[in-house]
Parts: structure tokens; sequence; C-alpha cells
């Protein structure tokens, strides 16, 4: 028998659904990369109805577990991010890392 020449397909625990799929937006809401704003952008919804989506898709410690972790994470939040990113950087001094 001969061996087949193709590269196996590695497999993602969580793979990126179609953005047309509705199961996309609970897909970006539980990534930490990806804002808000660009949830918007790519589908129309906004904060307060991907809250209402994933009340309703998800089970209640879920839903508690993760408007915890959004509400922890800055980076959900276009502003709030680079608003902790001009914090950090501004308590850096040029010779610190030196």
């Amino acid at each position: 028998m001969k061996k087949k020449g193709h590269r196996p397909i590695t497999r993602v625990k969580n793979p990126e659904p179609n953005v047309e799929d509705p199961n996309w937006v609970i897909w970006a809401a539980w990534a930490d990369r990806i804002t808000f704003e660009e949830i918007k952008k790519k589908t129309g919804y906004s904060e307060s109805q991907v809250i209402k989506i994933m009340r309703k898709s998800l089970k209640p410690a879920s839903f508690r577990l993760w408007r915890k972790r959004v509400h922890e994470k800055s980076i959900k939040h276009r502003k709030k991010f680079e608003y902790s990113r001009k914090q950090i950087s501004g308590k850096i001094k040029k010779g610190d890392y030196l």
C-alpha cells in the first residue's frame, strides 16, 4: 500500500463558524480578541442584542460566567482597551526595560 501524500488536517477545538451562521455571534462573543464593535460591524447586532442572544442561548451559569468575563476584560470594548493601554504605557518609563 502506498502512503497518501497529503498532510493531515489540523483540527481546532472551537473552529470559527461562518459569519452568516447564527452561532458566529456566540462564538465571537466568547472570543477575547473580537470586540463588540467588530461584531456590530459584521452582523449589525449591538452589544445589548448580543447580550440578549447570549442569555437566550446559554445556560444560566454559563451566561453569568460570560458576563463576568466580559465585564472584567477591557479588550471587549475598544475604548476601554485603548484607555487601559495608555495607562500601562504611561506607567512604564523608557529606561525601565533596559
